[in-house]
């Protein structure tokens, strides 16, 4: 009862910032999202006029707890068929649009010095899916809240970035082929919330297929996961003593950790129809409010001070990665489909 009380005021508060985001995007912004306007509703008020240290036990616990629940509710909302509707093209751009956004972002982060935290954040939040793929990457690589937090509020400004100006960049190259635009929002944009406003812009056709393709991204989290706490924790045994080898090596059943295995069960009880009417939205209902709360928390966590220390760099690192990402995605789309 008194851990509950603790965290009270400061889930309280991120709870209520996320109604009224919610409340924000439905009537005025609708194109960003409840998710988004929760972030940045957070960051201002965080860095302003509520850094009260009674708050912090029930931010902590949002931003933590919160997206590993969102995570693990995500995977009654997809199912395995999703795949047969894309094809072997799909998958094999799919495939190699992840592995490459990856690999550019870790070698990239390495060039500009960022932390390991950081920088597998970044390639796992671009790649996949966005804060969910954070929030589910953060534990088995044991970053801190600061990468956390940075991490997440860049992904999501670039983010919206693609979400407004991909709808165009497919048009002008594509002109009405609503299938390579739905492919190039689906296989590049980060979170499915964008996926889905970038794609309504255009046409419900295009909402379809960049919604397919976000899936099989989605799918692809459980394997994500589990290669970078494998490489997080041989980097770990590398810098290490024998001892704390030994520990590392113990830890070894954790490497998938609950949520994603509930995500990974859930998915293939969907997709054997286990499940009963209507169990799928209302999980996509609750994931959606955990997820909106948890980025309310991060956004009055984040220390923007520290944020724009790394100001340029950052932006340059941000930038140069949904920059390859848009690029290889075009050329893929042109060579594949």
């Amino acid at each position: 009862m008194k851990k509950v009380l603790q965290n009270l005021p400061g889930f309280g508060l991120s709870l209520a910032i996320a109604i009224i985001s919610y409340l924000i995007a439905k009537w005025w912004l609708p194109m960003l999202g409840g998710a988004t306007v929760a972030l940045f509703i957070g960051i201002i008020l965080g860095n302003t006029c509520l850094k009260q240290p009674v708050l912090a036990a029930g931010t902590q616990f949002s931003e933590k707890k919160l997206l590993e629940y969102s995570v693990f509710l995500l995977g009654a909302t997809i199912t395995f068929q999703s795949i047969q509707q894309i094809g072997w093209n799909g998958v094999l751009f799919t495939a190699i649009q992840m592995s490459c956004t990856i690999g550019f972002a870790i070698w990239f982060g390495k060039r500009l010095q960022f932390s390991e935290g950081t920088y597998l954040l970044m390639a796992g939040g671009n790649a996949v899916c966005g804060s969910s793929a954070i929030g589910a990457i953060a534990p088995v690589v044991e970053a801190d809240n600061e990468e956390t937090g940075i991490a997440i509020t860049m992904v999501n400004l670039m983010g919206t970035v693609l979400m407004l100006i991909l709808p165009v960049i497919g048009t002008l190259l594509w002109h009405g082929n609503d299938q390579l635009r739905g492919i190039l929002i689906g296989g590049t944009v980060q979170s499915v919330g964008q996926v889905v406003a970038s794609a309504t812009m255009v046409n419900q056709s295009t909402v379809v297929t960049a919604t397919l393709f976000k899936i099989l991204r989605i799918i692809c989290l459980v394997f994500v996961v589990s290669t970078f706490g494998y490489l997080h924790q041989k980097q770990q045994t590398k810098a290490s003593d024998v001892k704390l080898s030994q520990q590392l090596l113990a830890k070894k059943s954790s490497l998938v950790p609950w949520y994603v295995l509930g995500f990974l069960a859930f998915c293939i009880l969907n997709s054997l129809r286990f499940l009963p009417n209507g169990f799928g939205d209302f999980c996509h209902f609750l994931s959606t409010w955990c997820e909106t709360t948890a980025l309310a928390a991060i956004g009055l966590r984040l220390n923007l001070k520290k944020l724009f220390s790394q100001g340029k760099q950052l932006m340059a690192y941000a930038g140069g990665i949904v920059g390859v990402q848009v690029v290889l995605a075009i050329i893929l789309i042109t060579v594949l489909f």
